[in-house]
């Protein structure tokens, strides 16, 4: 069991937690994510670790209220406990030294970026940061953001904060003012789409971190699978992150609807 020593509410359905796991956070690198179960009976979620602290003992995990399993998560509490945690899963996110490096995170997905962000940054990278949400009140993470950013960009959909648009408006005005190297993106599935459409276009390589439905997360049950350059890849031991350009996004977002 793993002990929740710090809660902080980041919007009205997006919360932060410091969960102790000394272990996971000693071995953890930008990329890796977690499954977790809360109860005996609960339904195992995967999460990207946000931060992690190998002196302390802690992990950070940044999680939304969507479904059943994710409110229960939410409505726990500083010195409660959380039943099961396995990790760290997944592939490491690949860094080196690139260039200039544009970041693009959307809603939730901002917490999966931040690591990826400060590890791009110590690699001696540009790291040009996008940021969007539908309004001021869903940008997260900000300030965090900004620490590792040469600069940051923020995109609101309602105009509210930053510029009014989509994250694409904010990565197409980056890639037609200067040269990109890469692009990384993680959020909504339909926004790592387009973003990927986007870059395609300008001919920018771009890593896309996957966020299908997953349930064993050992490569074993084959829910989160997914078709990347006309072969079958799992989410779970082949990712998160792939490249978004091979990426069947269409397919996914089928996929992704299999409990609607």
């Amino acid at each position: 069991m793993n002990k929740i020593i710090g809660k902080e509410n980041l919007s009205e359905k997006v919360v932060r937690f410091e969960v102790e796991a000394p272990l996971i956070a000693k071995s953890r690198k930008a990329g890796h994510f977690v499954i977790l179960r809360v109860g005996k009976k609960g339904e195992r979620v995967p999460y990207t670790i946000a931060e992690a602290d190998p002196k302390k003992g802690t992990i950070t995990l940044v999680i939304q209220r969507v479904g059943k399993s994710s409110e229960k998560v939410c409505q726990l509490e500083v010195g409660d406990y959380i039943t099961d945690m396995v990790g760290p899963l997944g592939k490491a996110t690949h860094i080196e030294h690139f260039g200039t490096v544009v970041c693009a995170g959307g809603g939730v997905g901002v917490a999966p970026m931040l690591p990826i962000i400060e590890a791009m940054k110590n690699a001696g990278n540009r790291v040009i940061s996008v940021l969007a949400a539908r309004s001021k009140e869903l940008i997260i993470l900000e300030d965090q953001v900004r620490r590792h950013s040469d600069e940051v960009i923020i995109m609101t959909d309602d105009g509210s904060y930053g510029e009014k648009g989509l994250i694409t408006n904010g990565v197409e005005k980056v890639i037609q003012r200067e040269k990109v190297d890469l692009c990384v993106t993680i959020g909504p599935a339909i926004m790592m789409k387009f973003v990927s459409l986007l870059t395609k276009k300008y001919e920018v390589p771009t890593v896309a971190s996957l966020n299908t439905i997953m349930v064993d997360g050992t490569g074993m049950c084959g829910a989160c699978r997914v078709t990347v350059g006309g072969k079958t890849r799992f989410v779970c031991i082949d990712g998160p992150e792939f490249d978004a350009h091979l990426v069947d996004f269409d397919e996914m977002l089928m996929r992704l609807k299999a409990y609607n």
